[in-house]
């Protein structure tokens, strides 16, 4: 459960930002900004005033929401007419009211447009994200927790890892003792038609296929309806075996990735790998609060020219512009690590950092570690060791 505090405080944050932009409600309906301003993943209506206190209007299941949920004031849906209602009790007509434009469907958006047609209506998602962004104590702390599972996933495949194992195999198998040890099994994401499972478990040239994943690596997957990760290739000797895995605890979650490989891969892969170690321990030492994202991202291309890896940097063909991504319940949230965006770092972000390369043909190298931002550079939070490991 979700303390009261913890509820209290995103809330009063949240207000802040709406009374300075001049917002004088916003109606949440996504499940994560749900389960982090309420502290239930149930169907329902969260209902915040920019003064006063939070209503929450639930569909289904009211008694899960009571059980799960600190808030206060908790009722159930009685029909889209008392909706409205309660809203104009709580926002009076004619003043602005913010919802999840990013993400709620279109359709659903005309009808509450129709619904507050005597409000005027403007995203809330942006402000939302960048409330979101900095974790308190007790975020980072399930982060934490997060993070010891993660170090048994790659300690397990480790072990796993053997000649003639399917990539789908050793996915099953690590995703098997990451659920034993608590992690939920979905891993949100806030981005349109984005979607992943666990994360991407490959090896050799599968680690170097182009997907619609809006990251540096895709994969095959195991069939054109779920085109990424883990496909029914073989693992061989001295190729890249790429394990990138999400854990997640308590609705928070890490990222990261290590490169084993059964043998010594070649040469210019283990000095590419040695390329992103240094790129990550770099970017470690730079990325202090009021550090923009963007500086990061620029030093880690410039890294990775100085060492010749520059056409391999975060993609081939398709490269991606960006070496990291804000998590916490989603896996895209901020801040953007990214050429040209320029977020300032502030003290208790949360970002994995992931410079990797690609090589068609032959696999991917890389590393990625999940970080907090504190005012003498990023702690890092997920634990394993940073060596490619050879087995």
């Amino acid at each position: 459960m979700v303390p009261s505090s913890e509820l209290v405080t995103r809330i009063g944050k949240l207000q802040q930002a709406m009374q300075e932009r001049e917002i004088a409600g916003a109606l949440l309906m996504q499940r994560a900004d749900l389960f982090y301003f309420s502290g239930t993943g149930q169907n329902a209506h969260l209902l915040i005033p920019a003064e006063g206190e939070a209503l929450l209007i639930v569909r289904k299941s009211m008694a899960r929401a009571e059980q799960e949920s600190a808030l206060d004031n908790i009722v159930p849906f009685a029909g889209w007419e008392e909706l409205i209602k309660i809203i104009a009790k709580t926002v009076p007509p004619g003043k602005t009211i913010g919802l999840e434009t990013d993400v709620l469907p279109a359709n659903l958006y005309m009808r509450y447009k129709k619904m507050l047609q005597d409000y005027e209506i403007t995203d809330i998602s942006k402000i939302i994200r960048q409330v979101r962004a900095v974790k308190s104590g007790y975020e980072i702390g399930l982060m934490k927790e997060a993070a010891k599972i993660s170090e048994a996933v790659f300690s397990m495949a480790r072990i796993t890892i053997k000649e003639g194992l399917s990539e789908v195999e050793l996915a099953g198998q690590l995703e098997f003792q990451a659920r034993k040890l608590g992690h939920q099994g979905s891993v949100r994401m806030r981005g349109f038609n984005q979607e992943l499972y666990f994360g991407h478990i490959m090896a050799g040239e599968n680690a170097a296929a182009i997907s619609f994943f809006d990251g540096p690596t895709g994969g095959s997957g195991l069939n054109p309806s779920y085109p990424q990760g883990a496909g029914i290739a073989l693992i061989k000797p001295n190729e890249p075996v790429l394990v990138d895995f999400v854990s997640v605890l308590g609705g928070y979650m890490v990222d990261q990735t290590r490169i084993f490989c059964i043998g010594e891969p070649p040469m210019h892969l283990q000095e590419a790998y040695n390329t992103a170690v240094k790129i990550k321990k770099g970017l470690a030492q730079m990325g202090k609060p009021g550090v923009y994202g963007s500086s990061l991202y620029d030093r880690a291309e410039l890294m990775a020219d100085k060492a010749g890896l520059a056409n391999h940097f975060m993609g081939y063909v398709e490269k991606v512009n960006f070496v990291g991504h804000g998590v916490g319940i989603e896996l895209d949230e901020l801040p953007v690590i990214a050429k040209n965006i320029d977020i300032a770092l502030e003290e208790g972000m949360v970002f994995a950092l992931e410079p990797k390369f690609i090589f068609p043909g032959e696999g991917t190298v890389g590393i990625e570690d999940t970080f907090v931002v504190r005012e003498n550079g990023l702690q890092q939070l997920t634990l394993f060791s940073d060596e490619l490991q050879v087995i």
